[in-house]
């Protein structure tokens, strides 16, 4: 029983290491101490409350987009056409407006101005939109 608690114990320790945070002393078994951890709800409550736009945010929860961004998974057979585009078959799993909504809003529903991505064709073509059209 004694050689059961000792090999578990054993077991279920990482050993202690520095954080990940530069310049932080302190040891942990974790990648962050707990001074530096941060959960990504933590990051999301952040993001919302500061940096996310409230009428876009309004619009992606509302049941029109919902209705469209459904039937452009349809229309595009569930695949990135970015990447099928390049000859490759990817699966598809965000709808994108090719045109930003902070640049045309009016074309928020306009199915010529979505097409489905990759996670990462699309996060791709956000930076190229940043690069060309700057944040909101």
């Amino acid at each position: 029983m004694q050689l059961n608690k000792r090999l578990n114990s054993n077991m279920n320790s990482k050993p202690l290491r520095p954080c990940n945070k530069p310049g932080c002393p302190n040891l942990t078994r974790e990648g962050y101490c707990g001074q530096h951890k941060t959960t990504k709800a933590d990051n999301n409550r952040y993001y919302d409350k500061y940096q996310r736009n409230k009428k876009h945010d309004r619009f992606y929860h509302s049941a029109s987009w919902i209705k469209c961004r459904d039937y452009i998974k349809i229309r595009d057979n569930g695949l990135c056409q970015h990447c099928l585009n390049e000859k490759r078959i990817t699966v598809g799993v965000l709808v994108d407006h090719i045109i930003p909504l902070s640049k045309d809003w009016n074309k928020r529903l306009d199915e010529d101005n979505l097409q489905l991505l990759c996670t990462s064709c699309h996060n791709k073509k956000t930076n190229e939109d940043i690069q060309k059209y700057g944040r909101k």
